[in-house]
């Protein structure tokens, strides 16, 4: 995927449903912005976490559809379960990278509760506006790492050595940096940001 296709990549919303979903994530955004303040660290930490949510979630429930239906799921519930384990990666290296204080892993637990549970009843009654979501987060996601990129770049942030789960995970040289772990991130969510604009789609289009 080019440097173009990762940074300008945009779904131009086509009906109400879609507009709804682009606002709820640009009120998402707000808050996490107020919240993290530049800290790109910690705003990963407790980001991801939640990230890691909806493809678990859709795996699952797309997964008893299949059993209920007797169809073939069309890989879609691999797609989602491989989505939801390499968001989990994402937080496991920024753990090590942020090292989080007690109440940030306090945000976490009770972020991740909120958001399954309104992400599971949300998928239940349109999968189609759910995916649409994941698919404006992960724009959103990609902003932030470009942004937390610049910031390493001009020095804003120290482009401390890789940790070792991330150089195991994405197979880095041992020599690897911050700068080269957040390009293997955003180019992990821009993967994940058409899977699910394709995926609600394919949901319109049904």
């Amino acid at each position: 995927m080019s440097e173009k296709q990762i940074l300008h990549s945009h779904y131009q919303p086509q009906c109400l449903s879609d507009r709804i979903a682009l606002r709820v994530v640009k009120f998402m955004r707000f808050f996490a912005d107020a919240f993290f303040s530049g800290r790109y660290g910690h705003r990963a930490v407790v980001l991801e976490t939640v990230a890691a949510v909806p493809g678990m979630v859709g795996g699952a429930l797309q997964h008893l559809r299949s059993l209920r239906r007797m169809q073939d799921d069309e890989g879609w519930i691999r797609t989602l379960l491989d989505e939801a384990e390499n968001e989990r990666m994402h937080l496991m290296t920024f753990i090590h990278i942020a090292k989080p204080s007690w109440l940030e892993r306090l945000i976490i637990i009770i972020a991740q509760g909120v958001f399954y549970n309104l992400f599971f009843l949300l998928y239940l009654f349109s999968s189609k506006v759910a995916h649409r979501i994941v698919g404006y987060l992960e724009e959103e996601a990609v902003y932030s790492y470009t942004e937390y990129l610049n910031g390493v770049d001009d020095g804003t942030y120290d482009n401390i050595p890789a940790p070792q789960i991330a150089i195991d995970y994405w197979q880095l040289p041992d020599n690897a940096r911050l700068r080269d772990v957040i390009l293997k991130v955003r180019d992990d969510e821009a993967g994940h940001r058409d899977v699910n604009h394709n995926f609600a789609n394919t949901l319109q289009n049904q």
